[in-house]
């Protein structure tokens, strides 16, 4: 089913008025002009999210980790020093900012800050132990779209973490949420994004869900990548795993 049909249960209208707005060049113009001043806007209120999505996947050594949307690259001191981190974004100046971090900070985790589309990245098949996504799909232009793709370049059995602020349940916040949704290209983001728009994809287990705080109305998801027997039959003959002639 196309994801601008698809009808969000709780009030019978389409996600697609939610769905729309957004484009590459709106969030690029505006994370241009959010690039000086994003630490001191997002980085306190944002802080509990980000702690708590890399609490949950970066527990092992050596894990090779990659983290679309990386913004100013705030998240970056918090990586484990064994880990293997990639960061991606669309705004050259939010990562001209990441990079300053890197080099202020000596941060030799952090293997590379790429400019890159998450709905159209141009790693291979399965090549992170973990995905993750903070504050990213409200902003992409199809969150599905990237769901799908931060699917594809976790391995098999990998986690994939999303924080992101859904639309709220309470009947004055969403009432808000869906006034300020048609200024969504000029904020750069979506503030009634339905949880369900991420929801369902095939290969993704939801294992984990939880509020992270009350101020911004955050939650975190933790899915476990679980693709088609088809996918992992084909990784798992791209690695050697398995014989060809099985």
């Amino acid at each position: 089913m196309n994801d601008h049909n698809r009808i969000d249960g709780k009030d019978g209208k389409t996600w697609g008025a939610a769905l729309r707005g957004i484009d590459l060049a709106s969030v690029k113009f505006a994370y241009r002009r959010y690039a000086s001043v994003y630490d001191l806007i997002f980085g306190a209120v944002l802080e509990p999210g980000r702690q708590a999505a890399i609490a949950a996947v970066n527990v092992h050594p050596g894990q090779r980790i990659l983290e679309v949307g990386i913004g100013t690259g705030l998240s970056l001191p918090a990586y484990r020093k064994d880990a293997r981190v990639i960061g991606i974004d669309i705004s050259r100046e939010m990562l001209s900012k990441a990079r300053q971090r890197v080099a202020r900070l000596g941060l030799a985790q952090v293997e590379a800050l790429l400019e890159m589309d998450g709905e159209r990245m141009a790693f291979a098949d399965g090549s992170f132990d973990a995905v993750m996504g903070m504050y990213i799909v409200g902003v992409t232009p199809r969150p599905a779209s990237l769901l799908r793709e931060m699917q594809r370049v976790c391995r098999a059995g990998g986690d994939i973490v999303v924080i992101n602020h859904f639309a709220s349940q309470h009947p004055m916040l969403r009432l808000f949420e869906g006034a300020v949704a048609p200024l969504s290209a000029r904020i750069g983001f979506r503030p009634n994004l339905a949880l369900e728009a991420i929801t369902g994809i095939d290969g993704m287990e939801l294992e984990e869900i939880r509020n992270i705080n009350l101020f911004n109305g955050a939650k975190l998801l933790r899915f476990r990548n679980r693709p088609p027997a088809a996918a992992l039959r084909a990784t798992m003959l791209s690695e050697g795993r398995v014989a060809s002639g099985l």
